[in-house]
């Protein structure tokens, strides 16, 4: 799916985030920075060991949950990598809903702060965090389009990796723009 919002095209695909050309792709990443499994660790992997280099040598102490921190790509079709610790789901009552905004917030706003043009989110929170998928989509969405318009940002990829993802972004997305139809 594709669209365009307060100038801003939003492209909903199902893909490997790894393998993305924007200028940014956003790393759901643990508290550490130093990789792991899911996103976190494709993106070091694909990346090269210099992500990793870079976050020890910036990030000593890491990064908290729904802050965000900016390193290169490596050996990336991206220029950065935006880091950013999700919540991990406890039930829905110890802020994880605020906290997932302020991934996908912070996020946009290093990329902004690195000058991208464009960034490629995985869907946060939502693979070994255990974030319901259901409840993630319409606050990574939200939240995305809230952001804008940008002064940098003109293109902005949601990159599912299941086709069921895909759907259920897809789905949100409608709504939200059959919505501000009304």
């Amino acid at each position: 799916m594709e669209v365009t919002i307060k100038s801003t095209k939003i492209l909903l695909i199902q893909s490997d985030i790894t393998l993305e050309e924007t200028d940014a792709i956003v790393n759901a990443a643990n508290t550490s920075l130093r990789g792991g499994g899911g996103v976190d660790g494709a993106i070091h992997r694909a990346g090269g060991p210099e992500i990793l280099e870079e976050c020890i040598a910036k990030y000593p102490q890491g990064c908290k949950t729904g802050e965000a921190k900016v390193t290169h790509g490596g050996l990336l079709k991206a220029m950065w990598v935006i880091h950013t610790p999700g919540p991990i789901w406890r039930g829905g009552d110890q802020n994880e809903s605020e906290l997932l905004k302020n991934s996908y917030r912070n996020s946009f706003q290093q990329a902004e702060f690195a000058g991208a043009t464009s960034i490629s989110y995985p869907s946060i929170s939502t693979g070994i965090y255990g974030f319901p998928i259901q409840k993630a989509a319409p606050i990574a969405i939200d939240t995305v389009l809230d952001c804008l318009p940008s002064n940098s940002i003109r293109e902005v990829h949601f990159v599912l990796f299941s086709k069921r993802d895909l759907t259920i972004y897809t789905e949100i997305l409608t709504q939200v723009l059959d919505s501000s139809l009304e």
